[in-house]
């Protein structure tokens, strides 16, 4: 038993592929060959030797095709030649020998991969020959009444390579069918038709011309693949000069933006951590002006070289975000693994000699960081870096020199700046008093509503802070509806609703204009999706829709519902609560649904029977 638990755990399915693919080129060699290679005349043995040199030097000029192929070359067509003109015994023999000399050469390498590697071309080269034979083909010169087994032998080649190999690879290393797909399919699929097209070429040249056929054809190929190589490397380059900064050699902010949402794609489907910093060299305008902008550049190349030797070898993207300021994209940091390694980046550069740092209130050169973690109700790149760089605002508040992780504020900050907020959103808000005094008061009270479920959700300062503002704002979109459709006391025509629908959208670009709170957008902009997806402006569904967002959904229904409008009635607390309940997992979240209730009934003790308060 114990025996079968040890076997059963090295049993993989890589190793089952293994043992089948070397069972299976061992037996396709043993079939073609028969040891007839010992009975092998001198004529024939210099035509191996021909075309065992030719495909050496095809291997040892690989190339890869833009934008990111697998390795390739054009051995292949050597093989499918062999085939048409010699017949598979001779090509697999040939590709025997070479697999010899690679063993040999990677010594390194397992042999069992080497063995593989025989057999997929084995198994290609046999799956070609018996398909050139079945559809007729001659072996010999080439002869243009059996085109059609040419390309059939050349598909059927193609055909077992890419699914052998590219089953090799989802077994090894776990990857998508998509990818394979295009790794295997289409970024090869202009290799394989110019060794389609290269074969019958050089069939032509060995049947006709012998070594100096074979010799022609070699100098084509070679000129082919430096060509192919020339592109590859001209491609890398245009696309390095397209993401990287010239003046501090890191990645450029459109680099920066594509990796961050990629990561953060990971990070929410993988539930990883990931952490963003958002750093801003400190008095570096004085330096400018004290130096001038050759010097600055200099200092901004000086940083850009810091950070990207403490971030070598790490999976920390060190980009150039504009400016002074650089990032520092950390996928599988959390908050404080990042401030740990900021930090130390920042000590570094402060013990860093350099020129003109008596100017400096440190007297050194110093950076102030802000740093920022992913957390699940986070669905907008843009969200973490306005959380970066708030963060980064209180650093630099605080004296500069020094790094602040987003959320850490201690509660008199905490107080103080809710303070201020709430009256500078108000300020914005006190425009609907002339245009709509129904608004203005419905957010006062939704706002009212989401202080007291702050405290029933438990949340933390920073997320409450979030919350109450985010509920105070979310209608702030309205101030462009035209006054006449707001304050309409019949029913809204369906272009009159589609305008009423936009204000979550001009909500957001309000807010946008003003930068300071660009991280209650999500409050602004998801307030009306539902739960089962049918909601807009998105139609996110379920666990899309951030926490928090749900919530809000709920509190303004209710407080919609509950209160005197144009177009309708207003419902008692007890129809409003059942109106809940019959939504509760299609336009609400149904948990959230329940908590809400709860705080009405226990807010209002003789409940049922109370009325709205509005």
């Amino acid at each position: 038993m114990r025996l079968f638990k040890s076997l059963h755990q090295h049993v993989t399915p890589t190793g089952i592929y293994a043992v089948v693919m070397c069972l299976a080129g061992a037996g396709v060699f043993a079939y073609t060959n028969q040891w007839s290679f010992l009975q092998y005349s001198s004529s024939e043995w210099v035509t191996v030797y021909s075309l065992l040199g030719a495909v050496l030097i095809l291997e040892y000029f690989t190339f890869q095709l833009p934008p990111a192929s697998n390795k390739q070359s054009m051995d292949s067509s050597v093989y499918l030649a062999c085939i048409f003109v010699h017949g598979s015994e001779i090509a697999i023999f040939i590709l025997f020998l070479t697999s010899l000399i690679a063993a040999i050469r990677d010594y390194k390498l397992s042999w069992w991969k080497h063995l593989i590697n025989f057999s997929i071309y084995a198994l290609a080269i046999f799956a070609a020959s018996t398909v050139f034979q079945l559809a007729g083909g001659p072996q010999g010169p080439l002869d243009d009444r059996y085109i059609a087994g040419y390309v059939l032998a050349m598909l059927s080649y193609f055909a077992v390579n890419t699914v052998t190999l590219g089953l090799y690879f989802y077994l090894a290393y776990e990857g998508s069918l998509k990818q394979l797909r295009r790794a295997f399919v289409a970024e090869s699929l202009l290799v394989y038709l110019c060794t389609l097209i290269l074969s019958l070429v050089l069939t032509v040249l060995i049947y006709h011309n012998g070594i100096l056929g074979l010799v022609l054809f070699l100098g084509l190929s070679m000129l082919l693949s430096h060509a192919f190589k020339q592109l590859f490397d001209m491609f890398r380059d245009v696309e390095e000069k397209s993401i990287m900064d010239r003046r501090t050699g890191l990645y450029n902010h459109s680099y920066f933006e594509n990796v961050l949402e990629s990561e953060l794609s990971a990070a929410r489907k993988d539930k990883l951590p990931l952490s963003l910093a958002l750093i801003d060299i400190d008095d570096f305008k004085k330096y400018n002006d004290q130096f001038g902008h050759l010097k600055g550049d200099q200092l901004l190349g000086f940083l850009g070289n810091l950070l990207k030797k403490e971030t070598e070898g790490t999976p920390i993207t060190a980009s150039r975000y504009g400016g002074e300021e650089f990032t520092l994209l950390m996928p599988g940091y959390t908050a404080e693994q990042a401030y740990n390694v900021v930090n130390r980046i920042r000590k570094k550069l402060n013990d860093s000699r350099y020129e003109g740092v008596e100017i400096f209130p440190h007297g050194c050169l110093s950076f102030s960081g802000g740093i920022s973690e992913y957390q699940a109700g986070i669905y907008d790149k843009s969200q973490l870096v306005d959380q970066a760089d708030k963060a980064l605002y209180y650093a630099k508040h605080q004296g500069k020199n020094t790094i602040h992780l987003f959320g850490s504020f201690n509660a008199t900050e905490r107080e103080i700046d809710l303070a201020q907020d709430v009256r500078d959103i108000e300020q914005q808000l006190s425009l609907f008093l002339y245009k709509d005094i129904s608004t203005f008061k419905h957010s006062k009270r939704v706002f009212k509503y989401a202080m007291d479920i702050s405290e029933v959700l438990g949340l933390g300062q920073e997320e409450k802070r979030r919350f109450v503002l985010g509920a105070l704002i979310h209608d702030i979109g309205k101030l462009e509806i035209p006054w006449d459709i707001l304050n309409k006391r019949e029913k809204l025509t369906p272009e009159e609703w589609t305008l009423v629908q936009g204000h979550v959208t001009w909500g957001r670009r309000i807010v946008e204009a003003n930068e300071r709170f660009e991280e209650l957008i999500p409050f602004i902009e998801l307030h009306h999706e539902r739960y089962d997806g049918t909601g807009y402006p998105y139609g996110f569904a379920g666990e899309e829709i951030p926490r928090l967002c749900r919530m809000l959904t709920v509190i303004d229904s209710f407080d919609a519902m509950t209160t005197e409008r144009p177009y309708q009635q207003a419902k008692t607390f007890e129809q409003a609560l059942e109106e809940l309940r019959a939504c509760s997992g299609s336009q609400f979240d149904p948990e959230l649904t329940r908590i809400f209730i709860r705080y009405i009934k226990s807010t209002h003790p003789v409940f049922p029977h109370i009325r709205s308060l509005h």
